[in-house]
């Protein structure tokens, strides 16, 4: 069985978690730290290779009307790219307010402002990808 990965993809960062080999949990990997669309398709190429994973649920931000914003654009380019260096299906999980239940978790947690920037966005892949596997669970 081979592992799901999950992306929360920003401006800067991208949060990357992957499932266990069952797809019951998603766990945290990294926040990478965006330097060029090369670089950033390298690395991840590297967790996909190292994680053995076979397929790549992205968040997709949309706005609050469910309409897709500049941002959305940018995480679908982003996306396709990502399709063409792995060849794996990539499927988007809508993920509105999800980096906002990550600081609020993080927050309850009583971690510090510096330590929750660093974090935030893999909390937020977890978030998706655990958001996806549950749907999956449940069908």
């Amino acid at each position: 069985m081979k592992r799901i990965m999950g992306l929360d993809v920003g401006d800067k960062t991208i949060g990357v978690a992957v499932s266990d080999l069952i797809g019951l949990t998603a766990q945290g990997i990294k926040t990478i730290r965006r330097q060029s669309i090369k670089k950033d398709l390298e690395e991840l190429e590297k967790i996909i290779k190292e994680k053995e994973v076979d397929k790549i649920i992205v968040g997709l931000p949309k706005n609050m009307n469910g309409t897709l914003g500049p941002q959305g654009e940018k995480v679908m380019k982003f996306s396709e790219k990502l399709k063409q260096k792995t060849n794996l299906e990539i499927e988007f999980w809508d993920e509105r307010l999800t980096t906002v239940a990550a600081q609020r978790s993080l927050i309850e947690a009583d971690v510090s402002r510096k330590k929750r920037k660093k974090v935030v966005d893999m909390l937020a892949a977890v978030l998706i990808l655990q958001g996806y596997l549950d749907m999956k669970r449940n069908i």
